[in-house]
């Protein structure tokens, strides 16, 4: 179905998110977290707590953190976010052990389920490798966010839900204080860079579904952080418009230094048929006369489009880092 009109006004509408500092844990109570959205009212009343303003505004603050800048120009590298590559470089290693396995049905290899069963089996240890002896214990609480970062087993898909929950996790690390704002430019041009290069494959090699997407009315049928990065990176840059995106000396040229143009490269190389048909809303972004205004719309696109639908956020955990609104503390883990 096409978008609702009045939806999209209401984006266009609404206040530009802002970046806020992430406030570190006060005290350590760790929780298994749990599902706590289930309506609209749900939806506002995160929105209106602190976790959901913090959230977002971490969100806001990596996309200020890379700026104008490029994926290869040189930035602050911290030991955690040197790990974090490794483990997703591991994964991607992995990919290449566990083949796609000869079935009926194009979509949704099954070999995906093996690969998915090794990374949870070993998310636990990878923990180890980015947690201080002091928060060994929060284990509990993110290994959660972590396994629900790269698509769900059962329906051998993926979609922005997954992608929300590895924000998510580095959220919390920021929390507790393993990464700070000095690593926000490597989160995104390290990190998030190669968390896209896994997932992209992962998508190619055992065909994972689209979870959840509008179809040819989406931004994408998988992703959507990298937008909202992508369009920061590009912003005041002397010669490439939004509209640059239909150059294909352009994308071949700069897709490797900016995340926006290396979406839409992929997207070529995967949909065959014309730009406009199968991503009319990215094909009118085009249209948008500079990348702050794309940056902006986009930061409220990923509000409402992500952050306040239900089906989305139905799946998305709280605990006592990302905390629930209601009064009373959850029972902690001894």
């Amino acid at each position: 179905m096409p978008p609702d009109p009045l939806s999209q006004r209401n984006i266009v509408l609404a206040p530009v998110p802002q970046a806020l500092p992430v406030p570190p844990l006060d005290e350590y109570k760790f929780v298994v977290p749990t599902k706590r959205i289930r309506s609209v009212d749900d939806i506002r009343r995160f929105h209106d707590f602190d976790s959901g303003k913090h959230f977002l505004g971490f969100i806001v603050s990596l996309s200020e953190s890379v700026r104008g800048r490029k994926i290869s120009d040189p930035c602050h590298v911290s030991e955690h976010v040197t790990a974090i590559v490794q483990i997703l470089e591991t994964l991607t290693m992995w990919i290449n052990e566990i083949p796609p396995v000869q079935q009926a049905v194009r979509y949704g290899n099954v070999a995906y389920r093996t690969w998915h069963a090794k990374m949870v089996e070993n998310a636990e240890s990878f923990m180890m490798r980015v947690l201080q002896d002091d928060v060994l214990k929060s284990t509990v609480e993110i290994v959660p966010y972590f396994i629900d970062s790269f698509g769900n087993p059962s329906r051998i898909d993926y979609g922005t839900g997954h992608e929300t929950n590895f924000a998510a996790w580095l959220y919390c690390l920021v929390r507790l204080e393993e990464i700070v704002e000095q690593d926000y430019t490597a989160l995104v041009a390290r990190v998030f860079v190669k968390y896209l290069d896994l997932m992209r494959k992962l998508q190619l090699v055992y065909c994972l579904e689209p979870a959840g997407s509008h179809g040819a009315w989406g931004l994408d049928d998988y992703q959507f952080l990298p937008y909202v990065f992508g369009s920061s990176q590009l912003i005041d840059h002397k010669y490439m418009k939004p509209k640059s995106i239909h150059n294909r000396d352009i994308l071949d040229n700069f897709s490797k230094d900016y995340m926006y143009l290396a979406c839409i490269a992929f997207i070529r190389k995967v949909k065959k048929s014309a730009f406009a048909e199968h991503s009319p809303m990215l094909d009118d972004i085009s249209g948008v006369p500079n990348w702050g205004k794309v940056n902006t719309g986009l930061l409220k696109m990923y509000k409402a489009e992500v952050l306040e639908k239900v089906p989305i956020m139905q799946h998305f955990l709280f605990g006592s880092i990302i905390e629930w609104y209601v009064e009373f503390p959850f029972p902690a883990l001894m």
